[in-house]
């Protein structure tokens, strides 16, 4: 990837980054909001340091180690990537309780219209924020949207040093495990 310049960084402050979805996926991933090489770049979770695509490998959810730029062969592994806040910014403490709170209502809305099998979200904090569950902690939840599981996920933001790419993997690995052990949404019905 080429280095970007701090004028373009800041070109792509409060720029929306499409999410990648289609309806009945296995995983929808879902981050804090895009960064600003993110919203440069138009590809999820593209900040160099950034743990994701190594850990998502490293768990089993994909067979190689994918760049940002090949975010589109998630959708052949039934998986997605959306966020809670969808406006990029340089930090995520950027990002008001508020606008925590209204995203949280509308990843709820976006979760029981594509009707995912788990909506996993990277970042604990953010999901507190955004649902108001100030005890939540990492692994599965007992909220649901409809049919859909919650599962909390390790912030793979290089800046979560207290969470290396292996411990990352290992919760990872856990998801991926109880996602293949659910029956497709066509059986659940």
């Amino acid at each position: 990837m080429t280095r970007l310049t701090q004028a373009e960084l800041e070109a792509a402050r409060d720029r929306l980054v499409p999410d990648l979805v289609a309806d009945g996926l296995r995983v929808l991933f879902c981050g804090i909001n895009p960064g600003l090489t993110t919203a440069a770049t138009g590809h999820h979770f593209a900040r160099p340091g950034n743990r994701f695509w190594p850990v998502l490998h490293l768990s089993g959810f994909t067979p190689r180690q994918l760049k940002p730029s090949e975010q589109g062969e998630l959708l052949s592994y039934g998986l997605g990537i959306t966020n809670v806040v969808a406006r990029a910014s340089a930090r995520a403490d950027e990002i008001s309780a508020e606008e925590y709170r209204e995203g949280g209502r509308l990843l709820a809305a976006k979760v029981e219209r594509l009707r995912p099998r788990w909506l996993a979200v990277v970042g604990v904090t953010a999901y507190r924020a955004a649902f108001d569950d100030r005890k939540a902690v990492i692994g599965p939840q007992e909220r649901t949207f409809g049919s859909t599981r919650v599962w909390v996920l390790p912030n793979p933001s290089g800046l979560n040093a207290h969470w290396t790419a292996a411990t990352m993997a290992e919760e990872f690995g856990r998801l991926r495990e109880a996602a293949s052990a659910d029956p497709p949404e066509s059986a659940r019905d």
